[in-house]
C-alpha cells in the first residue's frame, strides 16, 4: 500500500535539480538529499535492485521511508546550499554531512578600512562590512579571490594599514600582483574604485563580459600553441563559473521553500493544548544519562517557532544518585525557574505587594521591559506522565502554578497535560506536532552533545588514574591547576614540583610516564 502510494507520488516529481526530504511513519524527516535530476534520483530509492546492492544503513533508510517531499531549485549550487541548510534545521538521523555547525564560506570586505581587502568567513555579523555569498564551492572561491586580487591589484597582507616597513618584506608589487597602496603608488580613491569593481563582479554584475573575454584569450593562447597559458585560463574560467553561478541565499526563516510555517504551527499548537494564544516562547527539557557517571540535562528555547540558540542552557545533574529520569527532571526544572525568579526578584516582590499571580506579574513586567529573563509561554518536558508530574511538582513548589507545561512521550508522540489521565493525539501530518518534535529533537541533540563532551573529557582525565603514585587528591589538584592532561604533558617538572606534596623527582617520573603515552 505504501509502495503504491509512493510510486503514484513519484509521477509528480520533475526532471529538475532540487532537494528531497524522506520521512518515516510519524512524519519525521529522516534524510535530506540533493539531486541534479530529482526524478531519476528519487526513483532509484524504490527499485528492488537498489535495495539488494545497498549497505545496511541505506537498506534501513529505504525500509523506513513512508513519505517524501521535494523542492526544485535553479541549479546544482542552489541545491547544495539548500541541502546544507535543511540538514542543519532538521538534523536527520541518516545524514552525516552538514550536521555540524560549519557553514558555507562568505566573502567579506570592510570599505571603511584604510585599504580594504577581501577575506573569507563563515559567519555574517552586523559590523558594517559588505558580505557576498554564501558560496558552496570553497576551493573555486579561493582561486577566484586569488585571481581577483591579482587582476585588480588588491592587497592581501593582513596588516590593517600597511606602510614602508611592510613594503620592504613584500614582493607582490615586484611581480605586479598588487597596486602597492602602502607606499603611495595609488591613492585611496583609485584603490577603492578597484575594490568596488571587484565587488560588482562578486555580485554577478558584468560577469558575461569577463567570461567572454577569458574565452577569447584562452582561444588565442591555444592557437598560439601556448597550452600552459590556455590551461591556466581554462581553470580560471571554470572556477569563476562555479563561484559566480547565480544562487539564492537560503537563510533561516525566509527564502526557503519548506512546509515549516512557524506562525501557523504555533497557533495550531496553542489551540490543540488549550492555551489562550500561540506559545511564542517555548522551553524544552531533556535528560541524557548514558551512564550514571555523567547525567546531564539540556534546556533549549524556541522563540516564534525558531531556535533561540543564545538562550540554550545545559546542566550537570548534581543531586541525583544513579539513573533516575524523574528526579533528574525535577532538579533541572527547579534550578532553571528558581534562577529566573532569583534574577527577577524585583518582580516577585512587586507581585507580593499587589497580590498578583507570580506568572502574570512576571509577564506584565516583561512586557514593560522590567524583567531580566522572560518566562516561557510553554514548558515542554521530554517524557510521559512521570517526567511531567516531576516538573509540575517543582513548578508549584516555587509558586509557578499557572505556568503551562506539557509532556511529550516519544513512543507514540502523545502529549500529556497536568491533571489529565488520557493523552492528546495530534495527527502526525499537522504542523503543531512537527513543531513539538523539532524542539524535542533539538533538546535531545543538545543534551547528547554535552554528554559526549563530558565523556571525552573524562576519558582524557582517566589516564591520570593509572599513573604511578597518583592519588585522587593529587589528581584533583593537578587538574585544577593545569586544566587537562594535554597541558600537564607540556609543563616543566619544576612547575609541577612547585605544588605542595610533589617532589621534583616525582614530577619528572610523572611527566616521563605521561609523555610515553
Amino acid at each position: 500500500m505504501v509502495a503504491d502510494k509512493l510510486r503514484k507520488k513519484l509521477r509528480e516529481v520533475p526532471h529538475q535539480p532540487g532537494v528531497y526530504l524522506m520521512k518515516d511513519r510519524v512524519g519525521s524527516i529522516i534524510y535530506v538529499g540533493k539531486a541534479r535530476d530529482l526524478k531519476k534520483r528519487m526513483s532509484s530509492y524504490f527499485m528492488a535492485s537498489r535495495k539488494t546492492r545497498a549497505d545496511l544503513k541505506t537498506r534501513a533508510l529505504i525500509d523506513s521511508i513512508e513519505d517524501f517531499e521535494f523542492h526544485t531549485v535553479r541549479n546544482e549550487e542552489e541545491s547544495l546550499l539548500l541541502e546544507g541548510k535543511l540538514i542543519k534545521d532538521y538534523r536527520p538521523r541518516y545524514n552525516v554531512a552538514f550536521r555540524d555547525d560549519k557553514r558555507f564560506l562568505l566573502v567579506k570586505v570592510r570599505m571603511e578600512d584604510p585599504w580594504p581587502r577581501f577575506t573569507t568567513t563563515r559567519m555574517r555579523k552586523e559590523d558594517g562590512s559588505r558580505y557576498f555569498g554564501p558560496f558552496p564551492h570553497s576551493g573555486a572561491l579561493r582561486e577566484t579571490l586569488s585571481w581577483l586580487n591579482r587582476g585588480f591589484g588588491l592587497r592581501v597582507c593582513r596588516v590593517l594599514e600597511p606602510g614602508e616597513a611592510e613594503y620592504r618584506h613584500c614582493h607582490a608589487d615586484v611581480i605586479r600582483n598588487c597596486a602597492a597602496p602602502c607606499v603611495g603608488r595609488i591613492d585611496r580613491a583609485a584603490y577603492v574604485a578597484k575594490v568596488e569593481e571587484a565587488c560588482r563582479l562578486l555580485e554577478g554584475r558584468g560577469r558575461k563580459g569577463v567570461f567572454d573575454g577569458l574565452k577569447l584569450e584562452m582561444q588565442a593562447a591555444a592557437e598560439a600553441l601556448d597550452f600552459e597559458k590556455a590551461a591556466k585560463l581554462r581553470d580560471v574560467l571554470f572556477n569563476l563559473e562555479k563561484t559566480l553561478s547565480p544562487t539564492r541565499q537560503f537563510t533561516r526563516g525566509r527564502g526557503v521553500p519548506t512546509t515549516v510555517r512557524p506562525d501557523e504551527d504555533l497557533a495550531e499548537l496553542g489551540e490543540a493544548i488549550g492555551l489562550t494564544g500561540p506559545p511564542r516562547v517555548m522551553e524544552c527539557f531533556d535528560i541524557s544519562n548514558v551512564s550514571s557517571n555523567h547525567i546531564v540535562a539540556s534546556m533549549v528555547r524556541f522563540t516564534d517557532g525558531r531556535p533561540d540558540n543564545a538562550n540554550y542552557r545545559r546542566y550537570r545533574i548534581r543531586g541525583v544518585e544513579g539513573q533516575d529520569d524523574f528526579a533528574s527532571m525535577a532538579e533541572v526544572v527547579r534550578r532553571r525557574y528558581s534562577r529566573i525568579l532569583l534574577e527577577n526578584s524585583a518582580v516577585a516582590e512587586e507581585a507580593e505587594v499587589t497580590q498578583e499571580d507570580v506568572v502574570e506579574a512576571q509577564r506584565r513586567l516583561a512586557r514593560e521591559g522590567r524583567a531580566r529573563i522572560v518566562l516561557p509561554d510553554l514548558v515542554i518536558v521530554d517524557g510521559g506522565k512521570g517526567q511531567l508530574s516531576s516538573a509540575v511538582r517543582e513548578l508549584r513548589a516555587i509558586g509557578l502554578h499557572e505556568l503551562p507545561v506539557i509532556g511529550l512521550a516519544k513512543q507514540h508522540e502523545e502529549v500529556f497535560l497536568p491533571g489529565r489521565s488520557d493523552s492528546i493525539r495530534i495527527p502526525h501530518d499537522r504542523g503543531a506536532l512537527k513543531l513539538l518534535q523539532r524542539i524535542r529533537d533539538e533538546a535531545h541533540r543538545f543534551a547528547n552533545g554535552y554528554n559526549a563532551l563530558l565523556y571525552r573529557r573524562r576519558m582524557k582525565e582517566s589516564l591520570l588514574d593509572d599513573c604511578p603514585g597518583m592519588s585522587p587528591k593529587r589528581k584533583a589538584v593537578l587538574l585544577e591547576k593545569f586544566g587537562s592532561v594535554a597541558r600537564l604533558r607540556k609543563t616543566e617538572a619544576s612547575e609541577i614540583a612547585a605544588i605542595p606534596g610533589i617532589s621534583l623527582k616525582a614530577a619528572e617520573q610523572m611527566l616521563e610516564w605521561l609523555r610515553e603515552r
